[in-house]
């Protein structure tokens, strides 16, 4: 079994270990790396496929149908496939996303890599990422891997989480330190 779960605790960390573990063996975890990526995209894309995956009121039978019309669709992997619906016979989909989190902390670190969540208030081009990955980089003094999200919410700027620092140099963070210093004054 591998080292740990890193991010992924309980049933999610149990089955991101299994997953790795696996991925190993079959000398496969590119390519579960870039399944559990479009999965993840697809989750944060749909608030459907959101709810699907995290609400238990859906039958296993649901789940299952909608997944598989889903991952046939994209391509993914035979393994990727009987993973997901191992899951769901389960009724464990709504660990997916931390299982998905837990395998790629795993693979980060099998890789000396470190995973850098980052938030930003519109996507981040290549030559933002690689520029930000580069800085990190010379930070930590690891290659880092960016997991980027959008949050319009922050009005500009960045969120930058990797481990247990982050960095928060959003819009948003300046406006309401801005708020309080005049509540202050």
């Amino acid at each position: 079994m591998s080292t740990s779960a890193a991010s992924a605790s309980g049933a999610a960390g149990r089955y991101a270990s299994a997953i790795f573990d696996l991925g190993v063996e079959t000398n496969s975890l590119d390519k579960l790396e870039s399944d559990f990526a479009a999965i993840s995209a697809m989750v944060s894309e749909s608030g459907d496929l959101k709810r699907l995956v995290s609400s238990p009121a859906y039958s296993r039978d649901n789940q299952q149908k909608a997944m598989s019309a889903l991952m046939g669709k994209a391509g993914l992997s035979d393994t990727t496939v009987r993973f997901v619906n191992l899951m769901i016979s389960k009724g464990r989909l709504g660990a997916l996303p931390g299982a998905i989190e837990g395998f790629t902390a795993m693979l980060a670190d099998h890789r000396s890599e470190t995973v850098a969540e980052v938030t930003s208030a519109t996507p981040l081009t290549d030559a933002q990422r690689d520029k930000l990955a580069a800085n990190l980089k010379s930070s930590f003094g690891k290659d880092v891997k960016i997991d980027a999200t959008v949050d319009p919410s922050l009005l500009g700027g960045l969120i930058v989480k990797v481990g247990s620092k982050m960095i928060d140099n959003s819009l948003r963070a300046k406006l309401n330190g801005l708020q309080l210093a005049m509540k202050a004054s």
